[in-house]
């Protein structure tokens, strides 16, 4: 949001953070731009530029997940970031951030098995 590199974030911590926070970090920073056009393709109605933040933020994140940790089950992916939107974000997100996701996870995780 600050247009600080992701890595950088990660070397000014006080401490040092915990490896899978370390990847997804990592991952998003790397993968940004193939992260933000899936996103815009599937956003109905929306650019990724015009997305409230933390829905952005949240989608980017899960996109990662959703592509770059195959470890990670589908549903646990969308259902955490439902409830992060729903606590963070606009009364609406918690649905709009579940749509985009599971149109995600059906193109690239065998169908979106387990999602919502």
């Amino acid at each position: 949001m600050k247009g600080v590199d992701p890595r950088e974030v990660l070397v000014a911590l006080p401490v040092p953070a915990d490896p899978y926070t370390a990847d997804v970090v990592a991952g998003v920073g790397e993968r940004r731009a193939e992260l933000d056009a899936h996103l815009a393709r599937l956003a109905r109605g929306w650019t990724v530029e015009r997305m409230p933040a933390v829905d952005r933020a949240i989608l980017r994140l899960a996109a990662f997940e959703l592509l770059g940790r195959p470890d990670v089950p589908t549903a646990v992916v969308i259902d955490e970031a439902v409830e992060l939107a729903k606590r963070f974000s606009t009364d609406d997100s918690g649905r709009f951030v579940n749509g985009v996701l599971a149109r995600l996870a059906t193109e690239v995780r065998d169908g979106g098995e387990g999602g919502c």
